[in-house]
């Protein structure tokens, strides 16, 4: 998939994404350092980016994981397969598989209904 850039999205060319699903585009903004699993869906005014503060690293977003609107996903982590952050998550620590994130990196199960 490739991306362009325009004035009011930024997604670097170098973003390893794979088929992802933006339903709003407005106000994303990706790192180049970033990788993005399989069948992931990112809503709109999502950040995934990089901590410059410790190491300039970015996430790792593992495959079917669905981003809420407004969330933020920071530094050298890893966010397994099959996770589901909320809207306005802000996520700075790495995520199990199969999680779903709320508020400031609360982790909680995931509901089967």
């Amino acid at each position: 998939m490739k991306l362009t850039y325009n004035k009011y999205n930024h997604i670097p060319l170098e973003t390893n994404i794979g088929g992802v699903r933006i339903p709003h585009l407005l106000g994303i903004v990706l790192s180049g350092k970033a990788s993005i699993g399989e069948q992931c869906t990112i809503m709109h005014q999502v950040t995934i980016g990089v901590d410059e503060l410790k190491n300039n690293k970015a996430p790792v977003i593992g495959n079917n994981v669905f981003i809420g609107a407004g969330a933020k996903i920071i530094g050298n982590i890893t966010v397994g397969n099959n996770v589901v952050i909320g809207a306005g998550a802000i996520v700075t620590k790495s995520v199990p598989d199969g999680k779903t994130v709320v508020g400031i990196n609360r982790i909680i199960e995931q509901s089967n209904g």
